[in-house]
């Protein structure tokens, strides 16, 4: 039976080889922006936001007890002028290499949403880096369009 649940302390030496799993996926497509190695997060700041309700971390776990992937929201509240919305950020989805296309990108994604209509949110959002070409089209699957578009140019 697979589960996805809320992380615990436990889960952090998971969530740190997924963390660098996904580090080097940026690395590939940003090698300007991302190094090949290193962490978001410290361990401390892991042991920190597994505990933070404002930052629920969530796993999915298989029935042998392995973290196959994460999922790390923010939920955030925009006081635009005379429009209050809450809303659901995923800060960082990752499923591990080896399990891959198991559509268990898509089981975090559902609960994301499922989730986030459970506690009022108005929207889901996100940020996808435009060279990630695999994550783009996953997530244009999924149905997410553009809000937004942040542009640069490298000098």
């Amino acid at each position: 039976m697979m589960t996805i649940r809320r992380a615990v302390a436990a889960d952090i030496p998971a969530l740190e080889n997924l963390l660098g799993q996904i580090l080097l996926v940026h690395h590939k497509v940003r090698p300007d922006l991302f190094q090949a190695q290193g962490s978001k997060f410290t361990r401390q700041e892991l042991e920190e936001l597994v505990k933070n309700d404002q930052r629920p971390i969530f796993v999915y776990e298989n029935d042998q007890g392995q973290v196959l992937g994460h999922l790390f929201t923010i939920i955030e509240e925009s006081k635009a002028p005379q429009v209050v919305h809450k809303t659901l950020f995923i800060d960082d989805l990752c499923v591990d290499e080896a399990a891959r296309g198991q559509k268990i990108g898509e089981e975090l994604y559902c609960f994301a949403l499922d989730y986030a209509r459970e506690i009022g949110c108005y929207n889901l959002t996100l940020n996808v880096w435009n060279d990630n070409l695999g994550a783009l089209r996953f997530y244009q699957r999924q149905g997410l369009k553009p809000q937004e578009t942040r542009m640069e140019q490298i000098l």
